[in-house]
């Protein structure tokens, strides 16, 4: 299974160019194409009502939407049932009102979607191809980079929680069991519900970490044939440098003949940065969404070349 992340800057047709990537590739492979970016645009393109669901397409073809709000809340809602689970002494607390305010803080949307994707990729293994339109820049790098960042705050909080029960151990051996209806103290690792829960969290994104940064993975940037385009497409590629995410390939869309001379300054430019990767060059059309010979696109360029080597 091969995953592919569409990303670049607002409005400059990420919807349209994994679209039609996914569809050229249904005529071969299996393919789930799934819309992380709130503003969704997935459904309109293919002229369909899309949710957080698999919606049929075709024998090959299918779609999906996340609704970042409501995901945002699952995620909000399984952590607290878990935290509630495993500290029962907090239920004395009104844990609604702290827990009401959280949804907006910061990082949640970008841990919500991680889970996400991390859950799709595990779930549907059976597709050949699943792509992801992504939000804009920054939210993308965010979320991108969270599987490293969290390994490591991962890593520490194991070795706090297993100093925590070797304290524990210690306090036990001086006076007894300690015990109450409330709490049940636990001294073994194998039996401590949060340190299992941080080993498999460990596992699980250590695993998404190195599928990131694998050959499977590849992260196509596409931007438009303008100067604020092309200083987004720099940073995000910075961003990727840092984290060790594998740029596979440019597109240069919506390029009409007065942009031309623009694009060849846009791809020169890239080019610089990207030695070896792929630049490819989408007209603008006005028929997107148009049904043409059998064709749901009106971008006659093949894509897959881009995504499946």
């Amino acid at each position: 299974m091969k995953i592919i992340f569409f990303t670049g800057k607002g409005g400059v047709g990420k919807s349209t160019i994994s679209a039609a990537a996914a569809w050229q590739l249904s005529h071969n492979h299996r393919v789930l194409i799934v819309s992380l970016d709130p503003a969704h645009n997935l459904g309109d393109v293919f002229n369909v009502s899309l949710n957080d669901k698999k919606h049929k397409y075709s024998d090959t073809l299918f779609l999906q939407e996340i609704d970042l709000q409501k995901l945002s809340r699952d995620y909000l809602k399984r952590e607290i049932d878990v935290l509630s689970g495993t500290y029962r002494y907090l239920q004395t607390l009104n844990l609604d009102n702290y827990f009401s305010v959280l949804k907006y803080s910061p990082g949640i949307e970008e841990y919500a979607l991680l889970t996400s994707i991390e859950t799709i990729i595990r779930q549907e293994s059976a597709f050949d191809f699943i792509l992801f339109d992504t939000p804009p820049t920054g939210l993308t790098l965010r979320f991108l980079a969270l599987p490293r960042v969290t390994i490591t705050w991962i890593e520490r909080l194991i070795q706090i929680r297993r100093m925590i029960l070797e304290k524990r151990y210690t306090i036990h051996r001086l006076r007894g069991n300690l015990d109450s209806a409330e709490t049940i103290l636990s001294y073994r690792e194998d039996d401590d519900d949060a340190l299992r829960r941080l080993k498999k969290l460990n596992e699980n994104y250590q695993r998404l970490n190195i599928m990131l940064q694998g050959d499977t993975c590849s992260i196509i940037l596409v931007c438009n044939p303008d100067l604020l385009s092309l200083k987004e497409s720099q940073r995000l590629m910075s961003g990727l440098d840092d984290l060790k995410l594998p740029l596979r390939a440019i597109v240069d869309n919506k390029v009409t003949e007065e942009s031309s001379d623009m694009a060849e300054y846009v791809e020169k430019q890239l080019r610089n940065r990207t030695a070896g990767i792929p630049v490819q060059r989408i007209r603008f059309s006005q028929a997107l969404t148009e049904k043409r010979n059998d064709r749901l696109f009106d971008i006659e360029e093949d894509l897959t070349h881009l995504v499946s080597p």
